[in-house]
Protein backbone atom coordinates (compact mmCIF):
# COMPACT_ATOMS: atom_id res chain seq x y z
CA UNK A 1 0.00 0.00 0.00
CA UNK A 2 2.82 2.37 1.01
CA UNK A 3 4.79 1.64 -2.44
CA UNK A 4 1.17 2.60 -4.17
CA UNK A 5 1.25 5.56 -2.16
CA UNK A 6 4.05 6.86 -3.28
CA UNK A 7 3.91 5.85 -7.28
CA UNK A 8 0.60 7.73 -7.02
CA UNK A 9 2.20 10.80 -5.50
CA UNK A 10 4.97 10.95 -7.50
CA UNK A 11 2.51 10.83 -10.70
CA UNK A 12 1.04 14.00 -8.94
CA UNK A 13 4.31 15.64 -8.73
CA UNK A 14 4.80 14.87 -12.53
CA UNK A 15 1.21 15.83 -13.75
CA UNK A 16 1.51 19.09 -11.45
CA UNK A 17 4.50 19.99 -13.24
CA UNK A 18 2.89 19.12 -16.93
CA UNK A 19 -0.25 20.88 -15.76
CA UNK A 20 1.80 23.96 -15.26
CA UNK A 21 3.52 23.48 -18.85
CA UNK A 22 6.61 22.42 -17.19
CA UNK A 23 8.49 19.55 -18.84
CA UNK A 24 10.53 17.43 -16.58
CA UNK A 25 13.93 18.70 -18.95
CA UNK A 26 12.77 22.89 -18.12
CA UNK A 27 16.02 23.75 -15.88
CA UNK A 28 15.64 24.94 -12.15
CA UNK A 29 19.15 26.15 -12.09
CA UNK A 30 22.83 26.45 -13.03
CA UNK A 31 25.53 26.20 -10.94
CA UNK A 32 28.96 26.73 -12.39
CA UNK A 33 27.86 25.35 -15.79
CA UNK A 34 26.06 22.25 -14.08
CA UNK A 35 21.66 22.19 -14.83
CA UNK A 36 19.83 21.40 -12.17
CA UNK A 37 16.39 20.39 -13.61
CA UNK A 38 12.77 20.23 -12.39
CA UNK A 39 12.63 16.20 -12.87
CA UNK A 40 16.01 16.45 -10.78
CA UNK A 41 14.57 19.16 -8.00
CA UNK A 42 11.26 16.60 -8.01
CA UNK A 43 12.78 13.90 -7.48
CA UNK A 44 15.23 15.26 -4.57
CA UNK A 45 12.10 17.05 -2.39
CA UNK A 46 10.06 13.74 -3.33
CA UNK A 47 10.50 11.82 -0.04
CA UNK A 48 10.32 15.25 1.82
CA UNK A 49 6.43 16.29 0.17
CA UNK A 50 5.78 12.28 0.51
CA UNK A 51 6.59 12.73 4.52
CA UNK A 52 4.64 15.44 5.46
CA UNK A 53 1.50 14.06 3.29
CA UNK A 54 1.66 17.15 0.64
CA UNK A 55 0.02 17.36 -3.00
CA UNK A 56 1.32 19.99 -4.78
CA UNK A 57 -1.78 19.82 -6.90
CA UNK A 58 -3.96 20.60 -3.64
CA UNK A 59 -3.67 24.63 -4.03
CA UNK A 60 -3.82 24.98 -0.10
CA UNK A 61 -0.58 22.97 0.01
CA UNK A 62 0.90 25.14 -2.78
CA UNK A 63 2.48 27.20 -0.38
CA UNK A 64 4.13 24.84 1.68
CA UNK A 65 5.43 22.62 -1.73
CA UNK A 66 6.87 25.21 -2.91
CA UNK A 67 8.75 26.02 0.66
CA UNK A 68 9.82 22.36 0.28
CA UNK A 69 11.14 22.49 -3.32
CA UNK A 70 13.19 25.82 -2.65
CA UNK A 71 15.03 23.87 0.31
CA UNK A 72 15.56 20.97 -2.03
CA UNK A 73 17.16 23.62 -4.78
CA UNK A 74 19.34 25.03 -2.09
CA UNK A 75 20.84 21.72 -0.91
CA UNK A 76 21.21 21.12 -4.34
CA UNK A 77 22.99 23.71 -5.24
CA UNK A 78 25.04 22.96 -1.97
CA UNK A 79 26.06 19.79 -2.65
CA UNK A 80 27.34 20.63 -6.25
CA UNK A 81 29.45 23.61 -4.50
CA UNK A 82 30.59 21.17 -2.25
CA UNK A 83 31.50 18.49 -4.86
CA UNK A 84 33.33 21.78 -6.45
CA UNK A 85 35.04 21.89 -3.89
CA UNK A 86 36.02 18.72 -3.13
CA UNK A 87 37.96 18.20 -6.74
CA UNK A 88 40.02 21.21 -5.61
CA UNK A 89 41.06 20.19 -2.71
CA UNK A 90 41.88 16.56 -4.54
CA UNK A 91 38.96 14.76 -1.71
CA UNK A 92 37.10 11.77 -2.06
CA UNK A 93 35.31 9.16 -0.52
CA UNK A 94 36.26 5.84 -1.58
CA UNK A 95 33.13 3.19 -1.82
CA UNK A 96 35.09 1.51 0.88
CA UNK A 97 34.78 4.39 3.13
CA UNK A 98 31.14 4.46 2.44
CA UNK A 99 30.91 0.82 3.07
CA UNK A 100 32.52 1.05 6.71
CA UNK A 101 30.31 3.87 7.95
CA UNK A 102 26.84 1.89 6.83
CA UNK A 103 28.77 -0.77 8.49
CA UNK A 104 29.17 0.94 11.43
CA UNK A 105 25.29 2.22 11.23
CA UNK A 106 23.63 -0.84 11.24
CA UNK A 107 25.94 -2.62 13.67
CA UNK A 108 25.46 0.35 16.38
CA UNK A 109 21.88 -0.79 15.92
CA UNK A 110 22.57 -4.03 16.72
CA UNK A 111 21.12 -5.07 12.95
CA UNK A 112 22.38 -7.63 10.42
CA UNK A 113 23.26 -6.03 6.72
CA UNK A 114 20.22 -7.83 5.40
CA UNK A 115 18.00 -6.22 8.37
CA UNK A 116 18.79 -2.64 7.66
CA UNK A 117 18.56 -2.66 4.20
CA UNK A 118 14.96 -4.38 4.56
CA UNK A 119 14.64 -1.54 6.92
CA UNK A 120 15.37 0.98 4.14
CA UNK A 121 13.37 -0.95 1.93
CA UNK A 122 10.54 -0.68 4.13
CA UNK A 123 10.74 3.08 4.23
CA UNK A 124 10.95 3.27 0.01
CA UNK A 125 14.74 3.88 0.52
CA UNK A 126 16.61 2.51 -2.58
CA UNK A 127 20.34 1.23 -1.02
CA UNK A 128 22.33 3.02 -4.12
CA UNK A 129 20.51 6.88 -3.40
CA UNK A 130 21.39 6.06 0.27
CA UNK A 131 24.59 5.48 -0.16
CA UNK A 132 24.74 8.56 -2.39
CA UNK A 133 23.74 10.13 0.55
CA UNK A 134 25.77 8.96 2.99
CA UNK A 135 28.82 10.06 0.62
CA UNK A 136 27.92 13.51 0.44
CA UNK A 137 27.81 13.42 3.83
CA UNK A 138 30.66 12.20 4.51
CA UNK A 139 32.25 14.41 1.92
CA UNK A 140 31.20 17.71 3.58
CA UNK A 141 32.79 16.58 6.94
CA UNK A 142 35.72 16.36 5.24
CA UNK A 143 35.76 19.35 3.96
CA UNK A 144 34.26 20.86 7.36
CA UNK A 145 37.20 19.35 9.46
CA UNK A 146 39.67 20.80 6.48
CA UNK A 147 38.44 24.24 5.89
CA UNK A 148 36.09 24.75 8.85
CA UNK A 149 36.75 22.81 12.18
CA UNK A 150 40.33 23.60 12.01
CA UNK A 151 39.74 27.38 12.23
CA UNK A 152 37.05 26.32 15.33
CA UNK A 153 38.69 27.08 18.53
CA UNK A 154 37.35 26.36 22.04
CA UNK A 155 39.18 27.97 25.02
CA UNK A 156 39.98 26.81 28.60
CA UNK A 157 38.04 29.61 30.02
CA UNK A 158 34.69 28.60 27.92
CA UNK A 159 35.29 24.89 29.03
CA UNK A 160 35.97 25.80 32.85
CA UNK A 161 32.27 28.40 32.24
CA UNK A 162 30.46 25.87 31.04
CA UNK A 163 31.82 22.86 33.48
CA UNK A 164 30.45 25.40 36.53
CA UNK A 165 27.60 26.07 34.91
CA UNK A 166 26.43 22.61 34.38
CA UNK A 167 28.14 20.57 36.84
CA UNK A 168 25.13 19.02 38.85
CA UNK A 169 24.17 17.00 35.32
CA UNK A 170 27.97 16.16 34.45
CA UNK A 171 27.75 12.69 35.35
CA UNK A 172 30.14 10.22 34.54
CA UNK A 173 28.87 8.76 30.51
CA UNK A 174 31.56 6.40 30.04
CA UNK A 175 30.26 3.06 29.54
CA UNK A 176 26.46 4.25 29.20
CA UNK A 177 24.34 2.08 26.31
CA UNK A 178 21.22 3.45 25.28
CA UNK A 179 17.93 1.85 24.53
CA UNK A 180 15.11 2.51 22.29
CA UNK A 181 11.33 1.75 22.53
CA UNK A 182 9.13 2.41 19.32
CA UNK A 183 5.49 1.57 20.20
CA UNK A 184 3.16 0.00 17.76
CA UNK A 185 0.89 2.92 16.49
CA UNK A 186 -2.07 0.85 17.58
CA UNK A 187 -0.70 0.36 21.55
CA UNK A 188 -1.54 2.73 23.70
CA UNK A 189 1.66 4.35 23.88
CA UNK A 190 0.95 7.20 25.97
CA UNK A 191 -0.23 5.21 29.28
CA UNK A 192 2.52 2.66 28.56
CA UNK A 193 5.02 5.44 28.43
CA UNK A 194 4.29 7.02 31.47
CA UNK A 195 4.16 3.09 33.31
CA UNK A 196 7.57 2.78 32.00
CA UNK A 197 8.43 6.41 32.81
CA UNK A 198 7.33 6.18 36.68
CA UNK A 199 8.59 2.59 36.99
CA UNK A 200 5.03 1.11 37.03
CA UNK A 201 6.33 -1.10 34.01
CA UNK A 202 9.59 -2.34 33.44
CA UNK A 203 11.47 -1.68 30.38
CA UNK A 204 12.05 -4.70 29.09
CA UNK A 205 8.15 -6.09 29.60
CA UNK A 206 7.18 -2.56 27.73
CA UNK A 207 9.71 -3.45 24.89
CA UNK A 208 9.05 -7.00 24.51
CA UNK A 209 4.87 -6.53 24.08
CA UNK A 210 4.65 -3.08 22.53
CA UNK A 211 8.32 -2.18 20.49
CA UNK A 212 8.75 -2.55 17.00
CA UNK A 213 12.20 -1.79 17.14
CA UNK A 214 15.07 -4.70 16.29
CA UNK A 215 16.17 -6.20 19.25
CA UNK A 216 12.91 -5.54 21.31
CA UNK A 217 12.83 -8.90 22.72
CA UNK A 218 16.44 -7.93 24.49
CA UNK A 219 15.26 -4.27 25.61
CA UNK A 220 16.09 -2.34 22.38
CA UNK A 221 19.73 -2.03 23.31
CA UNK A 222 21.49 -0.60 20.84
CA UNK A 223 25.13 -0.51 22.58
CA UNK A 224 27.27 1.75 23.30
CA UNK A 225 26.53 5.40 23.39
CA UNK A 226 29.24 6.91 21.02
CA UNK A 227 28.37 10.50 21.90
CA UNK A 228 29.80 12.30 18.74
CA UNK A 229 27.83 10.14 16.24
CA UNK A 230 24.79 11.40 17.45
CA UNK A 231 22.16 13.65 15.86
CA UNK A 232 21.82 16.92 17.44
CA UNK A 233 18.14 16.23 18.74
CA UNK A 234 18.94 12.91 20.35
CA UNK A 235 22.17 14.32 22.05
CA UNK A 236 20.74 17.00 23.52
CA UNK A 237 17.54 14.86 24.85
CA UNK A 238 20.85 12.27 26.36
CA UNK A 239 22.35 15.16 28.00
CA UNK A 240 19.56 16.34 29.77
CA UNK A 241 19.45 12.55 31.11
CA UNK A 242 21.26 10.95 34.12
CA UNK A 243 22.31 7.15 34.16
CA UNK A 244 19.11 4.88 34.70
CA UNK A 245 16.50 7.73 33.25
CA UNK A 246 13.81 7.17 30.62
CA UNK A 247 12.70 9.89 28.42
CA UNK A 248 9.74 10.95 27.75
CA UNK A 249 7.72 10.19 24.29
CA UNK A 250 8.94 11.71 21.18
CA UNK A 251 8.29 11.40 17.29
CA UNK A 252 11.61 8.39 15.89
CA UNK A 253 9.77 8.19 12.18
CA UNK A 254 7.34 10.20 10.72
CA UNK A 255 4.09 9.02 13.23
CA UNK A 256 6.01 6.35 15.17
CA UNK A 257 6.22 7.35 18.73
CA UNK A 258 9.13 6.29 21.21
CA UNK A 259 11.33 6.57 24.38
CA UNK A 260 14.93 6.21 24.85
CA UNK A 261 16.73 4.68 28.01
CA UNK A 262 20.17 5.60 29.11
CA UNK A 263 21.61 3.05 31.41
CA UNK A 264 24.91 0.79 32.64
CA UNK A 265 24.29 -2.41 31.34
CA UNK A 266 26.41 -4.02 34.68
CA UNK A 267 23.47 -2.84 36.20
CA UNK A 268 25.35 -0.11 38.75
CA UNK A 269 23.44 2.97 38.77
CA UNK A 270 25.90 5.47 40.41
CA UNK A 271 25.76 8.57 39.26
CA UNK A 272 28.97 10.15 40.04
CA UNK A 273 30.40 13.51 38.74
CA UNK A 274 32.92 14.04 36.07
CA UNK A 275 35.98 16.21 37.48
CA UNK A 276 36.80 18.91 35.05
CA UNK A 277 39.74 17.00 33.42
CA UNK A 278 37.06 13.98 33.14
CA UNK A 279 34.74 16.23 31.23
CA UNK A 280 36.64 18.65 29.02
CA UNK A 281 36.62 16.32 26.13
CA UNK A 282 32.47 16.47 26.25
CA UNK A 283 32.40 19.92 26.76
CA UNK A 284 34.99 20.64 24.02
CA UNK A 285 32.53 18.52 21.77
CA UNK A 286 29.48 20.49 22.90
CA UNK A 287 30.82 24.15 22.46
CA UNK A 288 32.75 23.28 19.23
CA UNK A 289 29.06 21.72 17.45
CA UNK A 290 27.92 25.56 16.98
CA UNK A 291 31.30 27.38 16.55
CA UNK A 292 31.32 25.34 13.55
CA UNK A 293 27.89 25.03 12.59
CA UNK A 294 28.15 29.08 12.23
CA UNK A 295 31.53 28.68 10.70
CA UNK A 296 29.86 26.72 7.98
CA UNK A 297 27.33 28.69 7.32
CA UNK A 298 29.98 31.54 6.34
CA UNK A 299 32.07 29.34 4.37
CA UNK A 300 29.07 28.11 2.61
CA UNK A 301 27.94 31.77 1.94
CA UNK A 302 31.73 32.44 0.58
CA UNK A 303 31.37 29.59 -2.11
CA UNK A 304 28.05 30.98 -3.20
CA UNK A 305 29.37 34.31 -3.48
CA UNK A 306 32.24 32.91 -5.87
CA UNK A 307 30.06 30.68 -7.61
CA UNK A 308 27.94 31.60 -10.83
CA UNK A 309 24.57 30.47 -9.64
CA UNK A 310 21.46 31.09 -11.84
CA UNK A 311 18.43 30.21 -10.40
CA UNK A 312 14.65 29.86 -13.21
CA UNK A 313 12.32 29.15 -11.01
Amino acid sequence: MKKVLAIVFLACLLCCAQAQAASVNKVAAVVNGQLITMYDLQSYAFPEMLRMHLNPNNPAQRKQCDQILRTALDQMIMDILFEGEAKRLKMDISDSDVDQEITRMYKSRRMTKQQFEQALAQQNIRLADFRKGIRKRMLRQKIMGSQVGRRVVVTPEEIKAYYEAHKDSMYDRRGLHMAIIAYHPKSPFREIARKVRSGEMPWLEASVKYSVFPKHEKGGDIGPVIWDKLNDDMRARLEKMKPGDVSELFPINGQIMGQVRLYRPNGDQTNRIMTLQEATPMIDAILRDPKAQSRLGDYAEELKRKAVIDIRI
